[in-house]
C-alpha cells in the first residue's frame, strides 16, 4: 500500500517565519508576509499536485480565513488536489452540511475530504453562538454525523436527538463519491465517536511510543464497533539536503520568535480544553531547551502555534526513516506543512519522497504509466 501525503493550506498567512496562533489564539503579524489570496494559494495548490500530495488540508477557526468558500475558488484552479477542509458541526446544520459536500462533490470532480473539528475552545465557540461544553460537543458531533452518513447513503431521516432533531431529510442528489470523514481527538468521548463515524483517525506529531499507545487505543475502540479505521498524522517538516542545513532552518526559526509572544501564545494556550492540545503543550513546557523529542521530532513550532506543533527535522534521508517509523506503528496518511509553504512543499517532494518511493513507500498518485520503449528491428 503507498503511503498517502497531504500538503496545507496556509489561509491564516504564510511567510518565511513560523505563522503562530490557532486553538483560539490569533494569528502572529507574519501571517501578513503573504497574504493567503487566492493566487497565491493556487500556486501552493498546483506545486503540491504536481510533486504528488494527494489533498491539502484547509484550518477552520477565527484565524484563518474561511475553509468551504476558499477551497471552492482554489479548486478551480487546480485539477486534481483534493481539499481537506476542516468545519465544526456545531456551526452549520447536519442537512445542509451533506448538501454543501454533495455540491463541492460534483463541481470538483470528487475532491473534498472531511475534517471534522469538534472544537476545543469554549470562549471561540461561544463566539459563534455556540455554548455547549466540550463533552456535550462531542455527542453533537456524533449525531451530526449519523445523520450526515444517512442523508449521503441516499436515506431518508428522522432523528431526535440529545442536541440535534431533523425530520423527513434527505438529498436530492447524494455525493458521488462520498467525502471520506478525517477527526482527531484524545478524549474517551472523542474515542467513541470516531470508532463509529470516522474513515481516518488524526493525531498530532507526538513521538512513536505515544502515537503506537493512541493507535491501539482507536483500534481497540473500532473493532468492538466490527469496523477498521486508517490512521493519519499532522506534522510540519524542515527537511534539506544534509542534517546539519535542517536543524540550522530549525534554529533560525527558533531564533525569529519574539520571547513576548511566546508568553502570549503559551499563556493562551494553557487555557485550552483541548486534551491533544494539553499533550501538545507538555512536550515543550514553554521553554526552548531540550525541543527534539524524539530523534529528528523537533516541538520548537507549538512554542508559538496552536494544534499541531512538531517538526520532522533533519536531512531527506532521516525524515524519510522517521515517516517510515511511523508507517509501521499504522500510520498510513502524512498531513504536513512547512514556512514558506510553497518552497518547504518542494524541498519535501523533491527529497523525500522520491527516497520513499524507491524504498516502494510511495508512488506518485497522478503519475502517467510509462509507456514500454518501442521495439526497433535489428538491420543486418
Amino acid at each position: 500500500m503507498s503511503l498517502t501525503f497531504h500538503w496545507f493550506l496556509p489561509t491564516n498567512g504564510d511567510s518565511r517565519h513560523v505563522v503562530g496562533g490557532g486553538h483560539g489564539t490569533p494569528a502572529t503579524a507574519s501571517g501578513r508576509d503573504r497574504p493567503p489570496t487566492v493566487a497565491y494559494l493556487s500556486q501552493i495548490a498546483r506545486a503540491a499536485e504536481d510533486l504528488g500530495f494527494v489533498g491539502a488540508l484547509t484550518p477552520t477557526g477565527a484565524w484563518c480565513e474561511d475553509a468551504w468558500l476558499t477551497t471552492a475558488m482554489v479548486s478551480q484552479q487546480s485539477e486534481r488536489l483534493k481539499f481537506l477542509v476542516a468545519f465544526r458541526p456545531g456551526f452549520v446544520s447536519p442537512t445542509l452540511a451533506a448538501q454543501m459536500a454533495s455540491t463541492f462533490q460534483r463541481q470538483t470532480g470528487g475532491r473534498l475530504l472531511l475534517n471534522v473539528v469538534t472544537g476545543g475552545e469554549s470562549h471561540e465557540q461561544r463566539a459563534y453562538g455556540d455554548f455547549l461544553d466540550k463533552d456535550a460537543r462531542y455527542r453533537r458531533t456524533g449525531e451530526f454525523l449519523q445523520i450526515v452518513r444517512e442523508l449521503w447513503a441516499g436515506k431518508t431521516v428522522d432523528l431526535a436527538g440529545e442536541h440535534l432533531q431533523v425530520e423527513d431529510a434527505r438529498l436530492a442528489r447524494v455525493p458521488d463519491p462520498v467525502p471520506e470523514v478525517y477527526f482527531g481527538g484524545s478524549s474517551p468521548v472523542a474515542g467513541e465517536v470516531a470508532a463509529r463515524y470516522v474513515d481516518v483517525y488524526l493525531t498530532w506529531g507526538e513521538p512513536p511510543a505515544q502515537v503506537a499507545e493512541k493507535i491501539a487505543w482507536i483500534r481497540g475502540l473500532a473493532a468492538k464497533q466490527g469496523r477498521t479505521l486508517r490512521f493519519g498524522i499532522r506534522l510540519h517538516v524542515i527537511t534539506r539536503d544534509t542534517s546539519e542545513q535542517a536543524w540550522a532552518e530549525a534554529h533560525r526559526l527558533l531564533d525569529g520568535f519574539d520571547p513576548e509572544t511566546v508568553k502570549s501564545v503559551q499563556a493562551g494556550l494553557a487555557r485550552s480544553e483541548s486534551e491533544g492540545q494539553q499533550r501538545m503543550l507538555a512536550l515543550h513546557g514553554g521553554g526552548r531547551d531540550g525541543l527534539e523529542i524524539h530523534p529528528n521530532l523537533w516541538a520548537g513550532i507549538g512554542l508559538v502555534r496552536g494544534g499541531a506543533g512538531t517538526a520532522l527535522v533533519g536531512s531527506h534521508e532521516e525524515v524519510a526513516e522517521r515517516i517510515a517509523e511511523y508507517h509501521r506503528l499504522g500510520i498510513d496518511e502524512f498531513v504536513l506543512s512547512g514556512y514558506p509553504h510553497l518552497e518547504e512543499a518542494y524541498w519535501f517532494g523533491e527529497g523525500v519522497l522520491p527516497r520513499l518511493a524507491a524504498q516502494g513507500l510511495w508512488q506518485h498518485p497522478f503519475a502517467k504509466p510509462t509507456a514500454p520503449a518501442a521495439q526497433v528491428p535489428f538491420a543486418s
